[in-house]
């Protein structure tokens, strides 16, 4: 039966409805990953959750090892698809702070991040296709799953995926804008082309935890976007329970 993996960002280091079975600490041929895979149980079903930043929240997002976590959900963990919880700044107005966004399309702005398997000990060289990097038929159960649950989320719009771990400029947003981003965060490359290059499906769920530089008053703080991670990692939460017992997730 296909298994699910949840990755928790920034304010997701653990899950309240998951009923843990056990812990394991897994060694992959790119290094460690960021913390033990912990299996548990979430209204019934078999899950395997990792906390991106480590469950103490230390690791930066341009310190993770995108690729051992990726490698030990699949490997080690079993999982055959993913969903990506990642905390985001909202660039454009109707991403307001608490919101939960379902990105279509992400621009990777990331740097001198390992980004791929593909580089070693190759027979041929491998390229994937990317045109759609979040798997479409587990993004529109998530979307249905949180309409249904009147969490009013948005769907669709594209993931500027920035270095950080410094927040962006006024004018960084602004050319992000000229761009066509929508929303801006640190942690969505090079993870979903990893899941990609190991036939993982992958979607994201993006929680709005402040405005982008320059989008709101003032500037941003980490008190502010505690504040409002707090309400958004709940409505991830109900989601959740909305979403892993359902026969579509599984047959996305």
């Amino acid at each position: 039966m296909a298994k699910l993996a949840i990755i928790g960002g920034t304010g997701l280091t653990s899950l309240k409805n998951l009923e843990i079975t056990n812990r394991e600490l897994v060694h992959t041929p790119y290094g460690e990953p960021s913390g033990p895979l912990t299996h548990g149980v979430i209204c019934g079903h078999e899950v395997v959750f990792l906390a991106r930043h480590g469950y103490g929240h230390t690791i930066p997002p341009h310190k993770v090892n995108y690729r051992a976590n990726i490698w030990a959900l699949k490997e080690e963990g079993g999982a055959d698809r993913v969903i990506a919880v990642n905390a985001v700044g909202g660039i454009r107005a109707d991403m307001q702070p608490g919101r939960l966004v379902f990105p279509d399309q992400i621009v990777d702005y990331t740097w001198s991040r390992v980004n791929t398997y593909f580089e070693e000990g190759l027979n041929h060289v491998t390229h994937i296709d990317f045109t759609y990097p979040y798997h479409e038929p587990l993004r529109k159960v998530l979307v249905s799953a949180a309409q249904a649950l009147g969490l009013d989320p948005l769907d669709g719009g594209t993931y500027a995926a920035t270095q950080g771990p410094r927040l962006e400029t006024t004018a960084e947003i602004n050319r992000l804008e000229r761009d066509g981003c929508d929303l801006v965060g640190m942690t969505g490359m090079p993870e979903a082309a990893l899941a990609r290059e190991l036939e993982l499906k992958y979607a994201c769920v993006a929680v709005v935890a402040n405005m982008a530089a320059g989008r709101g008053e003032g500037e941003i703080t980490m008190k502010e976007i505690e504040h409002h991670l707090v309400n958004g990692m709940e409505q991830v939460r109900r989601l959740l329970e909305q979403v892993v017992p359902s026969p579509e997730t599984y047959q996305a």
